[in-house]
């Protein structure tokens, strides 16, 4: 599967950095949100996207936006990620990548680096934009300019 525009949010519960299972109806319905997917944590262009995101997560809320981050490492890892560069906002362990199936997030580098790919969701929680890149820099211009078109 591969989520296309239009699509609604699929059904998916992974657990977030406290390991407690994250319910998406606490966004969808409510506002509209980024979820991005990225490689692993404390990785260099990884820490660099999320401290990006951190720096401008202002931007997003004044956008009436949250802003959720996927990648497979563990509840334990996210809560150090997050400690250590003080990431305001939440991250899920997609430890078997069935989130990664479900969004159709594809592979890197001849399958050797998980994708990273960022995927914007207006308030009920429909597709409204997809951005793939390994260019860790370019996914939080490309994630606000499609916010402040839904608006």
């Amino acid at each position: 599967m591969s989520l296309k525009i239009g699509d609604s949010l699929p059904d998916i519960e992974l657990k977030n950095q406290h390991g407690e299972i994250f319910d998406f109806s606490t966004v969808k319905g409510v506002q509209p949100f980024v979820v991005y997917f990225y490689p692993k944590d404390f990785t260099p262009g990884c820490t660099k996207e999320a401290c990006s995101f951190r720096d401008q997560y202002e931007d997003f809320k004044e956008l009436g936006a949250e802003v959720i981050g996927i990648s497979s490492d563990t509840e334990d890892s996210h809560a150090k990620f997050i400690e250590k560069y003080d990431l305001p906002f939440v991250m899920l362990s997609d430890k078997d990548k069935k989130a990664r199936e479900l969004f159709g997030v594809k592979p890197n580098l001849l399958g050797m680096v998980p994708g990273r790919e960022t995927f914007v969701f207006d308030m009920q929680g429909i597709l409204k934009y997809r951005f793939n890149s390994m260019n860790a820099n370019r996914h939080i211009p490309e994630a606000l300019t499609a916010l402040e078109k839904l608006r």
